[in-house]
């Protein structure tokens, strides 16, 4: 374990899939939050829907904002609706927040932004899933 990993939070059986097409941002946000919690990385929407089947269904889903603009904004109601309450983060950059805040709009519980560091991304993920070290879900500035 990492320094600073709170142990209980490691043990509570909650499972986060990361779903987006950079191989370098998977791996980062893997790497942030695996100590903590059971974290999976998946390239494509069809390697997550195949992978949360039965027992793997995922509690979070850190969603690559490239995939929504592939895929269109019915791409959260279809994790929805693969994934019974199932909650989801868009993982965006400065210059894509107004498409997040749509995303917001269309059914995600939040963004990610990066530049991505361990306590943002932690915080977020324990406030969406309702763990300890609650933070603002959106600090977007949309102008």
């Amino acid at each position: 374990m990492q320094i600073g990993v709170e142990t209980d939070k490691a043990v509570d059986q909650r499972r986060v899939f990361v779903v987006d097409e950079d191989e370098i941002t998977r791996s980062v946000l893997q790497f942030m939050l695996h100590d903590e919690i059971e974290t999976h990385e998946l390239a494509t929407v069809e390697e997550a829907f195949e992978k949360g089947q039965g027992w793997l269904t995922p509690h979070l889903i850190l969603l690559g904002v490239s995939l929504i603009q592939q895929k269109g904004m019915g791409l959260l109601g279809e994790f929805n609706a693969k994934f019974a309450g199932v909650r989801i983060l868009v993982v965006c950059d400065k210059s894509e927040e107004k498409l997040a805040v749509e995303a917001m709009q269309a059914g995600a519980h939040g963004a990610v932004v990066k530049p991505l560091t361990i306590e943002a991304v932690r915080k977020k993920v324990d406030t969406v899933l309702g763990r300890g070290g609650a933070a603002p879900l959106v600090q977007l500035n949309i102008v």
